[in-house]
């Protein structure tokens, strides 16, 4: 499907010569009878980044100048990702989303991150409903699997999915009770089938209601870690579904499957922090009659670019005075470029290839060390999902440091079995060639990943790892240089999201034998680091962007 770029730049452009001060539920032009359906997704409190806030406003008043109902949705991992929502926990993220007016939201597996309490109390301040109809707790759905919005004569239904992967990818022990007991689900068993049971429930009562289209709004994405749980498994054995809005894969692909009726199915995501905003045009009339996306290609915001200046930027603006005040502060310089990216390898759009979750870069090996130093341990072990961004090169601030560590985990210091750490990093490995967040960054070690070998590793319904049986592919592993014994005890220091947590299936430290809490976050750790440990500056021994050799893949 084409994108409509020109045609979005040109509404941008008659806005700036019209003014866009008009809010979203300003008066518009006498309505044409078409719907046009506003989609974001992922952007992980990006308000002020790609389009922004305010170039999504602008857009949508200037589809209800022209006429159109707007409706606008978001799939998932809205309040975390950056200061603004790390500060508040998610609250003035959902004061934005508010004056945006937005109509509906499904939760993602970040929105979770401030513990499910907090994202519970936040649907309650939201003006907006949350949906999932496979969000529950001890077998009763948490939320509304699906809203019927009527607009154009139509009556157009969004059902939300929340991927099962958010037991993992969020942090375990929020889902549970004070006795560790999970109470918390998202329809994970049944290898699936009780996922897509409940999608199909979902989309055939939306249809009993008299819904003339209905639209998945998911968080489920495309990942190999996904498996089961993807937006092509979820099509491929459902009906009904006319558009699969998706989002978790921070991707911008199209694909167009059958269901299992053999009907075509579009599926359409927008990427991560506002690089794309994608819309559905339909009326009465004439149905469908295109879903795409507006992509974001500048160096510069849209507000920047174009002098936006709309209600929604003033409010932005206010927020993010009063949170650059602490951000600001110097704490040294980086002399190298410091990167979750390959520093070569793009993919088909030109994006470039995330290394960190299925390959040692310098940056890893950066918050490894950081960990291991501070805390004075053996190793230290870093998930690469928890590097969420690049370390540029120059004077470094607070705010730079919070961006590649946002999550405000605790750094802890155990003491573990050398066979432990060696099923660690096979569980970390099983996903090699393809990315994981669950892929080990360390320091103090050093390790073989033999990709020819199919992972051993075995988890169960809710993708907890439960124990390996067959060949490993993870060998030749050395601690100080020498090789690691299974029955000896070593020191290992991580953030207790990994370590204690169950993070991304993480299982095998549970019951160790000395855990010691230091109180500081990893973001702290980070900072304590440069500042105490390499006097403020951060030099050539972090140079190679593929990292010192402490990651060996054999292929």
């Amino acid at each position: 499907m084409k994108k409509r770029i020109i045609a979005l730049f040109m509404a941008l452009l008659m806005l700036l010569c019209t003014g866009c001060s008009q809010s979203a539920d300003g008066d518009s032009a006498e309505n044409s009878g078409k719907v046009m359906i506003l989609f974001t997704g992922d952007f992980h409190c990006a308000v002020d980044e790609g389009f922004g806030f305010a170039g999504l406003q602008a857009i949508r008043n200037k589809l209800e100048a022209d006429g159109y109902e707007t409706i606008l949705v978001d799939n998932g991992d809205a309040i975390q990702g950056a200061a603004l929502g790390m500060m508040t926990k998610g609250e003035a993220i959902i004061d934005l989303m508010n004056s945006m007016k937005y109509d509906i939201a499904t939760p993602g597996n970040h929105d979770f991150d401030y513990t499910v309490n907090r994202f519970l109390e936040l649907t309650e301040k939201a003006d907006f409903p949350y949906i999932s109809c496979n969000f529950e707790k001890e077998g009763e759905l948490v939320l509304d699997p699906y809203v019927i919005k009527e607009a154009g004569g139509m009556r157009i239904a969004f059902v939300g999915v929340t991927t099962p992967e958010s037991l993992t990818k969020s942090t375990p022990a929020y889902f549970s009770d004070e006795n560790g007991k999970l109470v918390y689900g998202f329809k994970q068993g049944g290898d699936g089938q009780e996922l897509y049971q409940a999608v199909q429930d979902a989309v055939d009562s939306a249809r009993a209601e008299g819904a003339d289209y209905v639209y998945v709004m998911g968080h489920v994405g495309m990942g190999a870690s996904s498996s089961v749980w993807t937006f092509a498994d979820i099509i491929e054995i459902t009906t009904g579904i006319d558009v699969f809005l998706d989002g978790h894969s921070h991707d911008l692909d199209e694909v167009v499957m059958k269901n299992k009726d053999g009907d075509d199915v579009l599926r359409i995501s927008s990427g991560t922090k506002l690089q794309a905003i994608g819309y559905s045009e339909l009326s009465k009339e004439d149905g469908i009659l295109d879903t795409d996306i507006w992509s974001w290609n500048n160096d510069k915001n849209a507000q920047e670019l174009f002098g936006l200046d709309c209600s929604i930027s003033k409010e932005i603006k206010e927020a993010m005075d009063d949170l650059n005040q602490s951000l600001q502060k110097e704490i040294g310089t980086n002399g190298v470029e410091l990167t979750i990216y390959d520093p070569v390898e793009k993919y088909d759009n030109g994006s470039p290839v995330r290394m960190v979750r299925r390959a040692e870069t310098n940056l890893g090996d950066f918050c490894a060390d950081a960990a291991r130093v501070v805390m004075e341990t053996d190793i230290g072990l870093v998930n690469g999902g928890a590097i969420r961004t690049d370390l540029p090169k120059g004077d470094l601030t607070y705010g730079d440091l919070l961006k590649v560590s946002p999550f405000n985990n605790e750094i802890i210091k155990m003491e573990v079995t050398g066979q432990q750490i060696l099923d660690a990093l096979e569980w970390g490995a099983r996903m090699i060639p393809n990315e994981c967040g669950g892929f080990l960054q360390v320091s103090g070690l050093t390790y073989e990943i033999d990709v020819n070998i199919p992972s051993p590793c075995k988890s169960d319904t809710t993708g907890m790892y439960t124990g390996i049986k067959g060949d490993r592919r993870v060998r030749n592993v050395k601690v100080g240089g020498n090789a690691i014994d299974p029955k000896a005890y070593y020191t290992i220091a991580g953030n207790d999201y990994l370590l204690q947590n169950h993070g991304d299936g993480y299982t095998m430290f549970d019951n160790v034998k000395n855990i010691i809490k230091l109180g500081k976050l990893d973001n702290e750790v980070l900072i304590e680091y440069i500042s105490d440990y390499l006097d403020s500056i951060i030099g050539l021994e972090y140079e190679d962007p593929y990292g010192d050799g402490r990651i060996t893949i054999i292929e």
